[in-house]
């Protein structure tokens, strides 16, 4: 392992300079994206519909922007509409859909909005362009200069879903990060922790149980995955243990590169685990492909990936474009990134090397660094709440939540926050998790006192219409509990920020029925 991990230093030097980007030229990257799709699919069942030969011509023996015009004269799609007006097919078993060939892998994604899970088609394109996208952003390990030059021969522990998959007729389906895994190239297998057999696992506490007791064998250089999970594994590991840090037992631990979810939450937990500094490395992959990733320590945000099988439309995420419960209109304004302004929310739309087309992720972003194409994730579009004007975005809750948690020097892991009417009054109902000592009174001021100065809206709102906020505490043990009682326990899951409709009376009637109070 040291030889290849000597061969992986050389290249993370030699291609850290293809890899961080002081500039990105944005519309050259992207138009060439388009191109390669459209070229891909043209002869599919979706491309001979909207006339992906014209709008390829267009865009190449034209050097204006007509073929966007073109393009966008397309539907745009939601998960719903694109699996009723074609991923169906895709999923029955159907050739040349939406993208060239049968897709034999779907990622189960119900993002943390959907009760039902949605399968989204991972092509065999998308498998080599995620793959792509790991690499790049081991890579951009490079522009970390403290690292230790023994790093690139540790192992990787990387917490998934399980690489046993299910098997329906022709096709396999699971978890995003359990078909990756599958998928890993044999150069990396002797890297990759915790090994073949325990990925296959499909019960998440086992899996959990087995990494535990194995932990200490392994010399851990980077983690990866979803914050709340790993923060779990890592204190089940310390007591199993009994030692005081995780660095007692993996002192070449390093890097952590994390996603899903915002990270500020959980650095507090994270940092009692510890027993020296680790970077942080953001990551955004979702099930419908690796979309960004933090390319050098002082990033303010994540880098898109512009050049890997992916197109981008931003949708300005505003009254004009969505409705109150954050569905998308028919004929949305939608811009390329050199059209949109630092500062303001975006939608994102996604046409992909997995046959999506004009996709709405669900996700909203904020460009802070446009010049280098860097974003924030701020939330989802039915992630808010915005009852009586107050617009109370997932971003500020994650800040607010951040500042409480500092002010009261407790550990705060998940949250979230409902919104209720009764005639005219309007009320906002948190609950809190932490297993540290806090008076929910107290936390109900503060927390209200930063959302008021994160918000200008808030405030406005909290002299008139919102007469009411109260916040529940809760140990960790409930949320983790109610996602395990709603299958989604590990692997990509994360809880949702905001309840609506029928989650609302699903969670606060599993509370009744544990007797945990109830806001």
């Amino acid at each position: 392992m040291a030889l290849l991990g000597n061969l992986i230093k050389a290249g993370v030097k030699l291609g850290n300079m293809v890899v961080f980007r002081n500039r990105v030229d944005a519309e050259p990257l992207q138009r060439k994206s388009l191109a390669k799709l459209l070229s891909k699919a043209r002869n599919t069942a979706f491309g001979r519909t909207y006339g992906f030969e014209e709008i390829l011509t267009q865009l190449l023996y034209r050097r204006d922007l007509s073929y966007y015009e073109t393009f966008k004269k397309l539907p745009v799609y939601d998960y719903n509409a694109m699996h009723r007006d074609w991923w169906h097919r895709v999923i029955e078993g159907e050739e040349d859909v939406c993208w060239p060939g049968r897709v034999k892998y779907f990622a189960l994604s119900s993002g943390t909005s959907e009760a039902a899970s949605k399968q989204i088609p991972v092509t065999k394109a998308m498998s080599k362009a995620i793959q792509r996208t790991s690499i790049r952003q081991i890579l951009a390990l490079g522009q970390y200069r403290d690292l230790p030059d023994d790093l690139y021969e540790k192992g990787l522990l990387m917490l998934s879903g399980s690489t046993n998959l299910s098997k329906i007729n022709d096709r396999f389906e699971g978890d995003l990060s359990g078909i990756s895994i599958g998928q890993i190239p044999f150069w990396f297998k002797p890297y990759y922790k915790p090994g073949a057999e325990i990925a296959r696992t499909k019960d998440w506490e086992t899996k959990l149980e087995k990494i535990t007791k194995e932990a200490h064998k392994w010399d851990i250089g980077y983690i990866v995955g979803v914050p709340a999970w790993l923060q779990l594994l890592l204190e089940r590991i310390i007591a199993h243990n009994q030692v005081n840090n995780i660095h007692e037992i993996w002192p070449n631990l390093s890097v952590f590169a994390h996603g899903g979810v915002s990270f500020e939450p959980y650095r507090k937990g994270f940092q009692k685990l510890l027993g020296k500094p680790i970077h942080y490395i953001e990551t955004y992959l979702a099930s419908e492909g690796f979309l960004a990733y933090q390319t050098h320590p002082e990033a303010k945000g994540m880098q898109l990936v512009l050049d890997n099988g992916i197109f981008f439309e931003f949708v300005p995420f505003t009254p004009a474009n969505f409705d109150a419960d954050g569905n998308i209109v028919a004929r949305p304004e939608t811009l390329l990134l050199h059209e949109t302004e630092e500062g303001k929310e975006y939608a994102l739309l996604l046409s992909t090397c997995s046959g999506a087309w004009r996709y709405l992720i669900g996700d909203t972003i904020k460009f802070v660094d446009k010049a280098k194409a860097e974003i924030i994730i701020t939330g989802r579009t039915k992630h808010f709440l915005s009852l009586c004007g107050e617009h109370l975005s997932v971003d500020n809750m994650n800040k607010a939540i951040d500042l409480l948690s500092e002010k009261l020097e407790i550990s705060i892991p998940e949250f979230t926050v409902i919104g209720k009417k009764n005639d005219t009054a309007f009320s906002h109902h948190w609950y809190i998790a932490t297993n540290d000592a806090a008076d929910a009174q107290e936390a109900t001021v503060q927390l209200d006192n930063f959302l008021k100065q994160l918000n200008d809206d808030y405030i406005v709102e909290r002299r008139h219409a919102l007469n009411e906020v109260t916040v529940t505490i809760l140990p960790v043990k409930a949320f983790y509990d109610w996602m395990e009682s709603k299958g989604k326990l590990g692997g990509q899951n994360k809880f949702p920020r905001v309840l609506k409709s029928r989650q609302i009376d699903d969670w606060e009637g599993y509370l009744r029925a544990h007797q945990y109070p109830v806001a």
